[in-house]
């Protein structure tokens, strides 16, 4: 059975970021009318008051937590206490208040980082917490791990429909195209058009090339999220992904046929790669009915047409 959620007042937490607004771009195309959007500027997600009085005033029914402060493996090893921070803050914030006011449903969005750095591949929701993480992205792996297991014990305790989303590598609209702070995807986009602009004879990647990663688009992550809000029972938490992985000199040679770069690719294995595989076990979810519909070649496609239509507008994302 699904849950009706069309005439429920629903707070994407987030909407400004590549998830929230593919989820906004989902539910508005869905007919969806009651939607809350608020922006940073005006609730400080760190800030539990401010947080505490939105609820009060907005009354959500149902909340999907998007927010969070996000990088590539430089970004995570340069603030790792910002990190930390501000997504252990936002998680405590707005789970805690929702079940203060009676909120019906919450959902929460982590990431694969999650688990283990040396997880059996794929990984499966079970690994969880069973070994050490990966270095370079564990501050931002134990907030969301927090956030996790806040809605899982609540649930407990509590009874509430709270639940949680575990994403793999995400890409498509409203990504970061920071060169240093970005995840890979975006940044060999960039790394590539400017390459190619500037008529570069060669581009080298971070490491070997052979850390193999998973990307979903996130119109598909959109689709998950409003399809897991439906369910009537749904699991603690689900991973979401494709199930399938590439290394990155794979996805490297894609990205440069896609953008049209004319030079050669080669390594820098000086530089961090961060954990050598990362595949999600997404059985779970499939089982629901839920599956991935953009192909890796067409996404990158569309994100590439609209990395050129941002650049060309001035209106880039570089956070």
């Amino acid at each position: 059975m699904k849950r009706g959620l069309e005439e429920k007042r629903i707070w994407i937490v987030g909407h400004r970021g590549m998830v929230g607004s593919a989820v906004l771009r989902h539910l508005q195309a869905k007919g969806y009318h009651k939607l809350i959007i608020v922006g940073r500027d005006e609730v400080d997600l760190c800030n539990q008051k401010a947080v505490e009085n939105f609820y009060i005033k907005e009354k959500p029914q149902i909340v999907i937590v998007t927010a969070g402060k996000v990088g590539g493996i430089h970004a995570n090893k340069t603030y790792p206490g910002q990190f930390i921070h501000d997504n252990l803050s936002i998680a405590l914030n707005t789970i805690h208040t929702a079940w203060e006011q009676g909120v019906e449903q919450l959902l929460f969005l982590g990431s694969s980082c999650i688990y283990p750095r040396e997880s059996p591949q794929p990984m499966r929701e079970e690994v969880l917490l069973t070994g050490a993480l990966e270095k370079t992205n564990e501050a931002y792996a134990v907030a969301k791990i927090t956030g996790l297991k806040l809605c899982q014990y609540y649930r407990e305790q509590y009874g509430v429909h709270f639940h949680s989303l575990m994403p793999t590598n995400l890409y498509g609209p409203g990504d970061n195209y920071h060169l240093e702070n970005s995840h890979v995807l975006p940044a060999l986009i960039r790394r590539f058009h400017e390459a190619k602009v500037e008529g570069k004879p060669e581009l080298a990647l971070w490491g070997t090339g052979k850390a193999r990663r998973e990307f979903l688009h996130v119109d598909d992550l959109a689709t998950a999220i409003v399809h897991v809000l439906q369910l009537e029972d749904p699991a603690d938490w689900y991973n979401v992904g494709t199930g399938t992985d590439i290394t990155i000199r794979e996805l490297a040679e894609q990205i440069k046929v896609v953008v049209g770069y004319k030079g050669e690719i080669s390594t820098d294995p000086s530089q961090p790669e961060g954990t050598l595989r990362k595949l999600l076990c997404v059985e779970k979810l499939l089982a629901t009915g839920w599956e991935p519909k953009i192909t890796l070649q067409n996404g990158l496609e569309s994100t590439y047409r609209e990395f050129c239509r941002c650049l060309s507008s001035d209106n880039l994302r570089e956070a």
